[in-house]
């Protein structure tokens, strides 16, 4: 199959622009919407096509299913919204087994850090009998970004 770097690169950065548009979102209205999560996830596929990656979607199908059977247990304990759980199922399709520990450790290090600022009130968050909910598409949106630029969605030459 013939590789369109150029073409790569460009869904790259359209998934950026989807991301950021999403955080922004997500913090103005603690909503995450399912045509931009449907949206993220086409774009993997699409991006997987013209990149030269397709033979690893199942790799990074298997991956989403496995992460997203684990938040399962977080989204039933009402611990994660709906919105979250797909998003985090949609980026983790995006970073598959290759990219999954430094997508997983940017969202690890850009939760705590959106949680630090909601705590000291420098970003706005909800509060309710649990605790302090802050939004996490933009910790998505940052951590997978991020992934992008350490270059884990090169195409294959």
């Amino acid at each position: 199959m013939k590789v369109y770097p150029e073409i790569s690169f460009a869904i790259l950065i359209v998934t950026a622009a989807l991301l950021f548009w999403m955080a922004l979102t997500d913090l103005k209205h603690f909503k995450i919407r399912n045509d931009f999560v449907l949206v993220l996830a086409a774009l993997y596929f699409v991006h997987a096509a013209v990149s030269g990656h397709w033979v690893e979607i199942p790799w990074h199908l298997g991956l989403a299913a496995i992460v997203s059977a684990g938040m399962l247990y977080a989204y039933y304990l009402q611990q994660m919204g709906g919105g979250d759980f797909k998003l985090l199922a949609a980026c983790f399709l995006w970073a598959g087994p290759q990219c999954g520990l430094p997508f997983s450790l940017l969202l690890l290090l850009f939760i705590g850090v959106h949680y630090a600022a909601a705590k000291l009130g420098w970003v706005t968050a909800q509060k309710t009998e649990r605790g302090v909910w802050v939004p996490l598409a933009p910790s998505a949106a940052g951590a997978l970004i991020g992934t992008f630029m350490l270059g884990c969605f090169t195409p294959v030459v």
